[in-house]
């Protein structure tokens, strides 16, 4: 078939095949307006607008203090006052010279006494060889075996408001101690009956070990006053009231210390 005939002219062709010329016309456009563009605006801000002025940075300043001002004076004398290395310092006075030498407020001993000088010895050395066998035997000093210290009994005492009732009948002292410190004197307020009994026993104060106490207490409640004619017109037919003292000896045992145990690896 021929492509000239009449079927084939009217259809449109699947390719463009005009000549580009029109496209390459319309980029140069473009370009040569933007480069006008960009050198008007390169006129309107680098030589229409004046250019920026660089400013320095203010040059250093520097305060002197100087007594010269009021502000300046009170400043330096806060300054002299809160120094810490006047206090470490030694000042001279103000009527002091320079040359003229400091109070002395100590006098030494040896002013008003002149010590005795004493005579140095002759140097003499003796050159000659010890001998190996000197004379005499050679003195032993025997160790001195300390004192034995007598054991010191526990003590019980009343006040003098029990002393009408005669002496108190102790029962046996025994007392152990639930810690190793020395305990102080107890002292307790007692109410003896006309029987002699104490109905009454309550503590002033403490000896340092609880245990130890409540002993002392039970301690003093076995105890009896004697019973006579003659004391039953003195006594007071309800309850006398004194003072019982205990004063602890050596005889107070205290708990044995018990090695610790020595770790094993």
């Amino acid at each position: 078939m021929n492509a000239s005939t009449p079927e084939f002219a009217a259809e449109p062709l699947l390719f463009n095949w005009e000549s580009p010329r029109r496209r390459k016309v319309a980029i140069s456009a473009f370009l040569a307006l933007s480069l006008v563009a960009h050198a008007f605006c390169f006129y309107v801000f680098q030589i229409v607008y004046p250019p920026t002025v660089a400013l320095l940075p203010p040059p250093a300043r520097v305060n002197m203090i100087t007594p010269a001002s009021q502000e300046g004076r009170t400043l330096l004398r806060w300054i002299d006052a809160e120094d810490p290395a006047l206090a470490f310092t030694t000042q001279r006075p103000p009527e002091a010279t320079r040359r003229a030498p400091p109070r002395v407020e100590h006098i030494p001993s040896y002013l008003a006494a002149e010590p005795v000088l004493k005579e140095v010895p002759p140097q003499e050395v003796d050159l000659r060889i010890p001998s190996s066998q000197p004379p005499g035997a050679v003195s032993f000093r025997h160790r001195q075996a300390l004192p034995v210290i007598s054991q010191i009994t526990t003590s019980v005492s009343f006040s003098q408001e029990l002393d009408s009732l005669g002496a108190p009948m102790l029962p046996d002292r025994v007392f152990a101690a639930s810690t190793n410190e020395a305990p102080e004197t107890i002292r307790f307020r007692v109410a003896v009956s006309n029987l002699g009994e104490i109905r009454y026993c309550f503590h002033l104060n403490s000896s340092g070990d609880p245990a130890l106490d409540e002993q002392a207490r039970r301690y003093l409640t076995r105890c009896r006053f004697p019973q006579s004619s003659e004391n039953a017109a003195k006594v007071d037919p309800f309850l006398t009231w004194g003072i019982a003292t205990i004063e602890w000896g050596s005889d107070v045992t205290h708990p044995r210390a018990t090695p610790t145990e020595t770790a094993t690896p």
